[in-house]
């Protein structure tokens, strides 16, 4: 694994420039948040790492092939149950029993057949969470993870991410400082023009 390493980055939608001659090292096997005011780039930041948008110039370079990402959004599919979500997300042949066991460790019933429509805010964060769990990506992006979450579902769910992340390469992007300390991570902080303040 290597480290993710942005070199001179520059995106603008249409005329807009959002991140100018940006560079910044995510070292591998860590994680790292990233915290900054709205507007400034960060969901940019995600999205270029991800790979669904590209940079008009610079480089990024040491990207994982294998990527598992819990978005702003759920971005779930409504009408599947939570274990027929995180089945579509891992592919050919899961280990159901597996799965379930994710979904019963963020205090949802695993193998329930209700579809996820139906499910609390907050529980549909939690089945966001474990399918990027259940992915398995080399590199785990995170934007808001926790967002909707109460004190105890946070701290229970940063529990288990830390638990399955180990030697992953993690970035998180959060408003809340409370949350990189229960991932005892380090935090970068973006100004509101799109650059790393410090470290």
């Amino acid at each position: 694994m290597k480290d993710i390493v942005l070199d001179r980055v520059s995106f603008a939608y249409e005329d807009q420039p959002v991140l100018q001659e940006f560079s910044l090292t995510l070292p591998a096997g860590h994680i790292t948040c990233l915290m900054g005011p709205s507007g400034c780039g960060k969901t940019t930041l995600f999205r270029l790492l991800c790979g669904s948008i590209a940079p008009l110039s610079g480089t990024i370079t040491g990207i994982p092939d294998r990527i598992s990402a819990v978005f702003q959004e759920d971005r779930l599919c409504e009408d599947f149950s939570a274990l027929s979500n995180l089945r579509f997300a891992v592919g050919s042949r899961p280990d159901k029993a597996e799965l379930i066991a994710l979904l019963d460790s963020l205090g949802l019933e695993g193998d329930s057949p209700a579809p996820v429509r139906t499910f609390s805010g907050g529980m549909k964060r939690r089945v966001a969470i474990a399918r990027a769990l259940a992915a398995k990506g080399d590199l785990l992006l995170l934007d808001e993870p926790f967002k909707g979450l109460d004190e105890e579902t946070r701290a229970a769910a940063a529990k288990l991410l830390l638990a399955r992340v180990a030697g992953k390469t993690v970035f998180v992007i959060t408003h809340d400082p409370a949350e990189a300390e229960l991932l005892s991570a380090p935090v970068l902080e973006m100004s509101p023009d799109g650059h790393i303040l410090h470290k």
